[in-house]
């Protein structure tokens, strides 16, 4: 069985039935920056998944020294119904 494409934006992904994608986005959007328990300070870069996230990855590490982090996407439809992993880049701020 063929799984259904990632739209190119999910809040316009039609699939607004068990979704909430605003609610995520809305949330996501405040977490801009954490300390980890070493005490160095990260910057997230960009969340997403497929070819967007590995043009992202690519050119982060370009910058310097980034973390990956899985995100629980079973909020969003669009990402549960695809199978696609949702995934947040972390550049480690210098100093």
């Amino acid at each position: 069985m063929e799984k259904p494409g990632m739209p190119e934006d999910c809040r316009d992904c039609g699939r607004a039935e068990g979704c909430r994608a605003g609610e995520w986005l809305e949330r996501e959007g405040l977490a801009r920056e954490r300390v980890d328990a070493q005490g160095r300070r990260w910057t997230k870069a960009y969340c997403g998944g497929g070819g967007h996230f590995e043009n992202w990855l690519a050119q982060c590490r370009e910058i310097g020294e980034v973390e990956v982090e899985e995100i629980d996407a079973s909020m969003l439809a669009c990402y549960r119904e695809s199978g696609e992993k949702l995934l947040c880049i972390w550049i480690k701020i210098p100093g």
